[in-house]
């Protein structure tokens, strides 16, 4: 058991999961992410990199990330915003990598120490056109550990930017935690094809198509524009379209194998609370509370924010007399979750933007309000 920060945490679980590249610009709340990396990766053989902005940042990752190395940057809302083109090409180019974006208040340099939860949509849709999105949203420093590992092998497995959005309140706040003794690692899947009969964009079925480092004697071409299967830009409307489709297959095909949540008294719930990042931990208590009143009360922690867990809200809606969604922004995850209820439930959104988190007090009035004690309708 150690004391650890959730930044902290991110840190030690890329390193040991296999990260060895990192490069970044210095920006609160994210800093201490650069900081650790700076003085740990050389002791590991790796490679750390002051960038002189956030756009280099993430375009010296993909370029890591293209020899064969697994590579991470962080940064927090500005910078995120900055990334969005590079994103963008790291999606079409399908370039494996991690963005950590500790999400603070906003917008433009907004509150740069307090926390917020208004970066979901831009997780989701910040950079244009259709793409994939994976995107992780921990609860607790055992979470910023576990789910930093997990964003690591995803976005290996499925060969593409996979996305670790903690709140400021995660990722600087220290919690006792026992790390796992062994973490698991998935590596990239190398070609088993000579040269002269590889494609690096086939559509093989799988989670992704075989990557070969640059420099292995593979034939290799990347281009933002859409392309056939060898990487080379194509106009022709069959392949633009197998282009676009094989990137969304990912996170369509194997959504079950990417989504991540955790569920509490589901079977009996009148009213069900669905919460992430430090909103999850107040959620939690709440339930707690209410249930130890009498209220039939259920919670759902969103680690997985992207691809979102549609079927299981909508199994909820099918009973619950309503769903409560507290975030730390004007309501944006909620708008899913009003999709994927159908109307067949109400959907209660519940807001806080002034830089301080949701309290179990204020979930515990939303449930009283909404649902009665025993159940009773």
């Amino acid at each position: 058991m150690v004391l650890m920060q959730g930044n902290e945490a991110i840190a030690y679980a890329a390193l040991d999961a296999g990260v060895r590249f990192f490069a970044g610009y210095p920006i609160t709340p994210s800093t201490e992410l650069a900081e650790i990396m700076s003085v740990e990766l050389p002791k590991r053989g790796g490679k750390f990199l002051q960038m002189e902005d956030e756009i280099a940042s993430l375009a010296a990752c993909i370029g890591a990330s293209l020899t064969g190395v697994k590579a991470m940057t962080a940064t927090s809302g500005p910078g995120f915003s900055l990334m969005q083109e590079n994103l963008g090409y790291a999606y079409m180019t399908e370039v494996p990598c991690v963005i950590v974006n500790v999400m603070r208040g906003g917008p433009s340099t907004g509150v740069p120490t307090g926390p917020a939860q208004a970066d979901v949509m831009q997780a989701r849709w910040g950079t244009h056109g259709d793409h994939p999105a994976i995107a992780l949203c921990p609860s607790s420093v055992l979470d910023c550990y576990s789910l930093t590992a997990r964003a690591i092998n995803l976005a290996e497995k499925y060969r593409m930017p996979t996305l670790l959005i903690p709140d400021e309140i995660i990722g600087h706040m220290r919690e006792d935690v026992t790390l796992p003794e062994h973490v698991e690692v998935v590596d990239r899947e190398p070609p088993h094809v000579p040269p002269e009969w590889y494609y690096p964009y086939d559509d093989t079925g799988c989670e992704a198509t075989p990557l070969a480092p640059f420099g292995a004697g593979f034939r290799f071409h990347a281009t933002g524009l859409t392309h056939d299967r060898a990487g080379f830009a194509t106009s022709v409307p069959a392949e633009i379209d197998r282009c676009i489709r094989n990137l969304m297959r990912k996170t369509i095909k194997f959504r079950r194998d990417i989504i991540l949540v955790e569920h509490e008294h589901l079977q009996d719930a009148e009213v069900v609370v669905a919460a992430y990042g430090i909103s999850a931990r107040a959620a939690q208590a709440a339930t707690a509370t209410a249930r130890a009143r009498g209220y039939r009360v259920g919670f759902i922690n969103l680690k997985t924010v992207w691809p979102f867990c549609f079927k299981l809200i909508a199994k909820v809606a099918e009973t619950a007399h309503a769903i409560i969604v507290p975030e730390m922004n004007f309501g944006q995850l909620v708008r899913e979750v009003e999709r994927a209820a159908c109307g067949k439930t109400e959907v209660v959104s519940l807001t806080r933007v002034d830089g301080e988190p949701i309290v179990p007090r204020q979930i515990v009035d939303a449930v009283t309000h909404h649902a009665t004690p025993g159940g009773g309708s």
